[in-house]
């Protein structure tokens, strides 16, 4: 039941957030800017494509508190899933974006050439305020232009567990231990062979796939799409690889 290879992108042509890379910039946000991705393609798929917004990963970045971690410093995707069923979250978009309540408020960075390590920011950037109201430019209220996910769940640590999840509701965000040499991907399939780990990251996981008999997993960064395989990257899938399938999480929307 489950087939050799799935890419929610071409699952789920009519949602064109599964298309799109973020750029979390100097922060540590990609617990924030992950679940609000996922959550995205999820509010999408669940209406069918009718419903298609940008989830603010500021608001949730800014106003989830203690509960969900450090805001910049890092975070628990499990918790913005939380936040999100429980106190929901306005639209976003890219850094000045003008189509969102409360869009990206850092400028992209640390994108030099081919050398497009994240870690280049020149310094760490300061979680923005939580602000419960809308940029002018946009004409809604924030109250009014607000969307509430139902729960927050953990997926068991097993390939075919997390399979049947996306296939059935969407992407989903994991984390995994980032290694020096990861900072090195350009393409293929990753696989940790040399360096000291420098911490979690948390990413959203969109499909599978098999490349000359080596099954990976499909996922989205949040390091520009300039990083990697367009903003993707590939990681082996089975052996619970740098921790990718002990930690994934989701939410029904």
């Amino acid at each position: 039941d489950i087939p050799e290879s799935f890419d929610a992108r071409t699952k789920w042509p009519k949602c064109s957030s599964l298309k799109h890379i973020h750029d979390q910039a100097n922060c540590g946000s990609c617990w924030a800017v992950s679940t609000a991705s996922a959550l995205s393609d999820r509010i999408c798929i669940a209406s069918n494509g009718r419903k298609q917004v940008h989830v603010s990963a500021t608001d949730i970045l800014s106003c989830c508190g203690n509960q969900c971690g450090y805001g910049c410093n890092g975070g628990w995707p499990i918790q913005a899933f939380n936040y999100f069923s429980k106190q929901g979250a306005v639209t976003g978009g890219d850094y000045k974006a003008t189509s969102g309540c409360r869009p990206y408020p850092f400028h992209p960075c640390g994108h030099h050439g081919k050398d497009t390590y994240y870690g280049e920011c020149p310094n760490e950037a300061t979680t923005p305020k939580c602000v419960r109201k809308c940029q002018k430019s946009y004409k809604k209220s924030y109250k009014k232009d607000r969307s509430i996910g139902k729960d927050a769940y953990e997926v068991p640590n097993s390939e075919k567990a997390i399979q049947r999840e996306i296939m059935k509701n969407g992407p989903v965000v994991g984390a995994f231990t980032v290694y020096e040499d990861f900072s090195y991907y350009k393409k293929g399939i990753y696989k940790h062979t040399a360096g000291k780990a420098r911490g979690g990251h948390a990413i959203k996981i969109i499909g599978w796939g098999k490349e000359n008999g080596v099954p990976y997993w499909l996922i989205a960064n949040s390091w520009h799409n300039d990083w990697g395989e367009n903003g993707y990257f590939r990681i082996l899938r089975g052996s619970n690889h740098c921790g990718i399938e002990e930690n994934v999480v989701a939410g029904h929307v």
